[in-house]
């Protein structure tokens, strides 16, 4: 719609189509020189701040990508450091099992051997104390049958014998039985 009311407008001013379009010489004269004035401001002034500024910028960002390597390069050597503190402790954990699994063997055999030997112990005495018993019941079986055998002896020869003398026969005697 703009442009049929430029075309209108063009037409009532009795000019041609073309003649809108290329400005007049003096204007073209005026825009050349403004546009030179600002481009050789621009080009004294403005570019080499703008050339600094994105140098500024790129060393910048040089800078930020070199010290993101050098954290990463520190990330991953701290993250051998903790891969490598892992597999030791983890070695240290096993050492420490295996340590432990063997001491305990140890104390496993020492409290076996220690019950072994105190059992013998137990066994032995009970094998003396049965000997003993047995000595003593086999004296205690003498002494009776001793005292047995001349109390029968005195009835039937009807007089008292001497007890010391008829005692030491009767324990000879025992001891002639036992050894045969």
């Amino acid at each position: 719609m703009n442009a049929d009311v430029l075309i209108l407008a063009a037409e009532e001013a009795g000019g041609e189509g073309i003649d809108l379009l290329i400005p007049t010489i003096p204007e073209l004269v005026g825009g050349i020189l403004a546009f030179a004035v600002v481009f050789v401001v621009m080009w004294k002034f403005a570019w080499p701040q703008l050339q600094e500024l994105l140098e500024n910028r790129q060393k910048a960002i040089a800078g930020q990508i070199q010290e993101a390597e050098a954290i990463k390069a520190e990330a991953q050597s701290l993250l051998d450091d903790y891969r490598q503190q892992v597999a030791g402790a983890k070695s240290e954990a096993n050492q420490i099992v295996e340590a432990a699994r063997t001491q305990a063997d140890t104390v496993k055999a020492d409290l076996i051997a220690k019950a072994q030997t105190e059992a013998e112990s137990i066994v032995g005495k009970a094998r003396e104390d049965a000997s003993s018993e047995k000595s003593r019941a086999m004296t205690e079986a003498r002494q009776e049958v001793a005292n047995l055998s001349i109390d029968l002896a005195e009835k039937v020869v009807g007089n008292s014998l001497d007890r010391a003398a008829q005692q030491s026969l009767v324990d000879s005697y025992l001891a002639n039985l036992e050894g045969a």
